[in-house]
């Protein structure tokens, strides 16, 4: 149980942040959330205050430092520190390599990598200094099995997997624990954040979203009870876990088979001039 727990979420104004955020204050954490959607962000934390939390909901851009540091230190200055940090906010993109601009790259590696190191450079000492907590960062099973036609998204998610798995080894001495979440689809509003220059290839994404068989409070459950065990990587996903096995214990060239099968759906044939009523 998190009774008394302080617990501080990035892009915990929605989707997956909301839903630990209202997680968390069911079990009585204290729970302030950070987002840079200042509308959602009241909306959050009105509702967090109806379960009977104590909640505080705070400005937060995790492309910025000083924005984390500023949680950091109104943390520190009304609750005295925070036992949990939940690494959340992410963004999100689809096509082939050859169609995504660069700065498309630099836009979600400094929101989804250099978001969740900024998280742990911020908090890591804080918690070292007060003798412990946990870490939880966000990733996805797109980390660890890599679907074709989102290669931003993979090579982020995946460098996330890698950062927790180094920062486990690293802080686990101080008492701080590490945790890492990867689900599969799920749904929730993560499509909201495509910066997507073929449309095609946003719809098969919010199709793959919005037909989920399991929604953002399910997920927000699970992940809490992976926390509560002790779990570092938190698989959501019976079907993704298996996946994930076969790739690690099946020779490659039959994963890569599987996978380039998956890919087919999502792939945007060209029609041909005129098809669509256009030349």
């Amino acid at each position: 149980m998190s009774a008394g727990r302080r617990v501080f979420i990035t892009g915990g104004a929605s989707g997956l942040g909301r839903a630990l955020a209202e997680g968390y204050a069911r079990e009585g954490a204290r729970v302030c959330i950070g987002d840079v959607n200042a509308m959602r962000g009241a909306e959050t934390l009105a509702a967090l205050q109806a379960l009977g939390a104590t909640a505080h909901c705070l400005h937060c851009d995790v492309t910025r430092e000083e924005d984390l540091q500023a949680a950091a230190d109104w943390l520190l200055a009304q609750w005295q520190g925070v036992d949990l940090v939940v690494n959340n906010a992410g963004v999100a993109d689809m096509g082939p390599l050859e169609a995504m601009p660069i700065a498309d790259w630099q836009w979600m590696i400094d929101v989804n990598l250099l978001g969740v190191v900024r998280g742990c450079k911020v908090f890591a000492p804080i918690l070292r200094r007060q003798g412990g907590g946990t870490i939880l960062n966000i990733a996805s099973m797109a980390g660890l099995i890599h679907p074709p036609y989102a290669a931003a998204y993979n090579a982020t998610k995946a460098a996330v997997v890698a950062l927790s798995e180094t920062l486990k080894a690293e802080l686990g001495a101080d008492g701080i624990r590490l945790a890492v979440a990867c689900p599969a689809f799920f749904r929730t509003n993560l499509g909201e954040s495509l910066r997507n220059t073929d449309p095609r290839y946003a719809r098969w994404m919010r199709k793959l979203v919005d037909e989920a068989g399991i929604g953002a409070d399910e997920i927000a459950a699970m992940i809490r009870d992976g926390v509560a065990r002790g779990e570092f990587r938190i698989l959501t996903h019976a079907s993704a876990r298996r996946f994930w096995m076969l790739k690690r214990l099946l020779p490659y060239r039959f994963y890569e088979a599987a996978m380039r099968r998956a890919g087919q759906g999502g792939r945007a044939r060209k029609k041909p001039a005129g098809a669509d009523g256009r030349a």
